[in-house]
């Protein structure tokens, strides 16, 4: 097998979308750059110090691994199926031709290659998981593979393998209710101010809610925890969650934010019962501290005459 041939194992491994791609061309071919467009849909995105470096590359050595493209159906146009980031580099080098592969398959097979080709990536946000495991998921159920990918937990089940590899069929969906989110509230899920359980959580608000929740978020300087994202979800599938509700949860103290005090045990027997409770003892704790705070109040209130 030759290395034209071969590139495509090469690049992906073999998998069921590899071993049924049919190129046009077992050539690779010099394509003009203005012929070709990227996928509208590519849930992946450019981070510009990897851009420098492959830019750089590409100045020294030119593009080696070649674009892989299928027939957008409009006359001399090619639509990426794998490359954008070679794509986007090479325009901004502003080369005139890039070297390609034209593949004969269908939008749905290209949308699942463009979606595999990417997920083993090192770095990839919360947000590019999502969006990717939604495009493959609509690819696959637009070729009537499946009918039930997005089917409540009672009922079939989504085959893990149908999506992906690496995460079960249910963190595929709590991954693709991301993409239910508002931007501004996702941003926060990719920059980690928001925990991934919590952006599911909160994905179930009304748009409406969401960007309520955000001013509020923006206004105090404070996220939700799991809890009170929990809570945020029950009232909104209640129709109850007005932004006083959602100032009011938010308002409520973190498990992880109310102070714990600590007494060894010897220095609070001695004034009890010996068959005190731990109640008990709570209790007369809090009638100590309370009696004293009121003692040093008067001794205030006397200083100050």
């Amino acid at each position: 097998m030759n290395k034209e041939e071969n590139f495509i194992d090469e690049l992906f491994g073999k998998t069921e979308e590899t071993e049924t791609v049919k190129p046009q061309t077992t050539e690779i071919v010099n394509m003009a750059v203005g012929s070709i467009v990227p996928n509208l849909k590519n849930p992946y995105k450019y981070r510009e110090e990897d851009m420098k470096l492959l830019e750089d590359s590409i100045r020294e050595n030119g593009i080696i691994q070649p674009l892989m493209v299928r027939k957008d159906g409009k006359a001399d146009v090619y639509e990426i199926i794998s490359g954008h980031r070679r794509y986007l580099a090479a325009t901004r080098l502003k080369l005139t031709e890039v070297p390609v592969v034209v593949l004969d398959i269908s939008k749905e097979e290209a949308d699942i290659i463009l979606v595999d080709s990417n997920l083993h990536r090192e770095h990839i946000l919360p947000s590019e998981k999502a969006f990717a495991y939604k495009m493959k998921m609509d690819a696959i159920k637009r070729q009537g593979k499946r009918t039930d990918l997005t089917s409540d937990q009672v009922g079939p089940k989504l085959s893990a393998d149908e999506v992906s590899d690496t995460d079960s069929a249910s963190q595929v969906k709590r991954y693709i209710r991301l993409t239910k989110l508002i931007p501004k509230l996702l941003a926060m899920v990719d920059e980690n101010k928001i925990s991934f359980s919590v952006g599911v959580e909160l994905s179930y608000l009304t748009k409406t809610e969401q960007t309520d929740l955000f001013k509020f978020i923006e206004a105090e300087l404070c996220t939700p925890s799991l809890s009170q994202a929990q809570k945020l979800k029950k009232l909104s599938q209640e129709g109850k969650l007005s932004s006083e509700e959602i100032s009011s949860i938010m308002k409520q103290p973190k498990a992880n934010q109310v102070v714990t005090v600590k007494i060894p045990d010897d220095k609070i027997s001695k004034y009890m019962k010996p068959t005190a409770t731990v109640k008990e003892k709570e209790d007369f704790l809090a009638r100590a501290v309370e009696y004293y705070g009121k003692h040093l109040m008067r001794q205030k209130n006397r200083g100050a005459r």
